[in-house]
């Protein structure tokens, strides 16, 4: 799967968002796992690494999933999930990328559909270590009361 095909993303808890994904027209796969990006010393993040084949499913469409997963508005705070690992945060792989995600996160703001302004971090992915085996499809295994989904 090329980088393009590919979009890493923070959501808060990543076994209910990796269920989300999964659900998904055009999505290939999934993987949950740990990301950072190009802040100095930031904390590693949960995240979902989505693959996605763009003659099905847009990144556009990949992003609007995104935001219905998650409150986007929320500062390291995800359903009862507290702290750093668990914020809003868009990973991509290159600049076009990195575009598509800043103009939708411009078009959420303007449309006014969260009464707080879209905190969600785009950055560059720097590093992406996957979490255990047992954390894989942990949904599809434990069932949905196992994270908020």
């Amino acid at each position: 799967m090329s980088e393009q095909n590919q979009v890493t993303l923070g959501a808060g808890c990543f076994w209910g968002a990796e269920a989300g994904f999964r659900a998904m027209p055009g999505v290939v796969d999934t993987r949950v796992g740990f990301a950072t990006g190009t802040q100095p010393d930031a904390p590693k993040v949960e995240v979902v690494q989505v693959d996605f084949d763009p003659s099905i499913v847009a990144l556009s469409e990949v992003i609007e999933q995104f935001w219905d997963l998650h409150d986007p508005t929320s500062v390291d705070r995800q359903g009862p999930h507290n702290g750093a690992k668990y914020r809003s945060v868009i990973f991509v792989n290159s600049d076009e990328q990195a575009e598509e995600a800043n103009a939708a996160k411009r078009a959420l703001n303007e449309s006014a559909r969260f009464a707080a302004p879209v905190v969600t971090e785009i950055v560059t992915l720097q590093y992406f270590e996957l979490a255990s085996e047992e954390d894989q499809r942990y949904v599809e295994k434990h069932g949905a009361g196992a994270c908020s989904l």
